[in-house]
């Protein structure tokens, strides 16, 4: 073919040459192709011109390739593929340039130690990068990810639906946070002397009763419920409150004011923990999957109790 001929050469005949060549017929790849008769004709011939050799011929009620054209289908076909392949494939993510929100759902206290050291990360590997973040917790955590509210979670979950994938974030135990000034519980307290204690408690239900009640059937001496974990590291100090928390929370409330005290949790318990949650049907998506890394990675790092 001539210089002319290739510059004069519209690459969507060949797509319609192949579209011939799968069906058989013109009229069921103008069909595919969402194209009228005339108009596959069309193509057809202004290909055959273009390449000045037959490119059809009739057989019955369809029309079978001559061996130039089904030479020609063969060594293009791949190459439509590809191109198509490309077309469609998502851009690459580059944490460096990317632009993306991500909807991040934590549980009660995570924004302390979680999110904090996460955007300072991400600060530096991602600095375009945004966030909206939104309080979850195990009972309304399947239903934020279920309706895309969330793109991500971190909380403490039990059993997880189908369409919901997780990982585990951290495992460890409860453990008791006190006042030494005002509380005497010692280094390993007893049961009997835990249970003398007045306890503040986090609970979702805004009641009374907490996982240690639920969970366990231990009935402690509740003075005070709240709503979050956040709030118990001033309701501690300079009481002679007891709160009963999970070791990650213990030991940022710790960090925070080093004058409190904290012991092992004196009834027999399965360990427990955060878990890392997200949809299914975001589990390629690169963006959350660069950040679900990040969250893993800092975990690591957080100290336990």
């Amino acid at each position: 073919m001539s210089a002319v001929h290739a510059r004069d050469l519209d690459l969507n005949l060949l797509r319609v040459l192949v579209a011939v060549a799968d069906t058989g017929s013109v009229t069921k790849a103008a069909a595919r192709l969402y194209l009228t008769q005339s108009a596959v004709s069309a193509a057809l011939a202004r290909l055959s011109a273009s390449l000045d050799t037959p490119l059809l011929v009739r057989h019955g009620r369809g029309v079978i390739l001559t061996s130039r054209a089904a030479r020609l289908v063969t060594e293009v076909r791949p190459l439509l593929e590809a191109m198509v392949q490309a077309a469609l494939a998502p851009a690459r993510f580059d944490p460096r340039t990317s632009e993306r929100t991500i909807r991040l759902g934590l549980s009660d206290f995570s924004d302390e130690w979680l999110l904090a050291p996460l955007l300072r990360r991400l600060g530096r590997e991602a600095p375009k990068m945004r966030f909206i973040c939104t309080p979850v917790q195990f009972r309304t955590v399947f239903e934020a990810l279920a309706t895309r509210r969330v793109d991500l979670a971190a909380t403490v979950v039990g059993k997880v639906p189908r369409g919901i994938l997780h990982t585990p974030l951290n495992r460890g135990h409860f453990v008791c946070l006190f006042d030494p000034r005002h509380v005497r519980l010692g280094a390993r307290p007893t049961k009997r002397a835990y249970l003398a204690q007045e306890h503040v408690i986090v609970s979702y239900n805004a009641d009374l009763r907490g996982t240690v009640e639920d969970r366990l059937g231990v009935e402690r001496r509740v003075r005070c419920s709240v709503a979050s974990f956040s709030a118990i590291g001033a309701i501690v100090d300079g009481s002679p409150l007891v709160a009963t928390l999970p070791d990650v929370f213990a030991a940022q409330l710790l960090r925070q004011r080093p004058h409190l005290r904290s012991a092992p949790f004196p009834f027999a318990h399965p360990a427990g923990g955060m878990d890392l949650l997200w949809p299914a049907a975001l589990d390629g998506d690169d963006a959350c999957a660069f950040v679900r890394a990040a969250i893993i990675d800092i975990v690591k790092q957080v100290p336990a109790v």
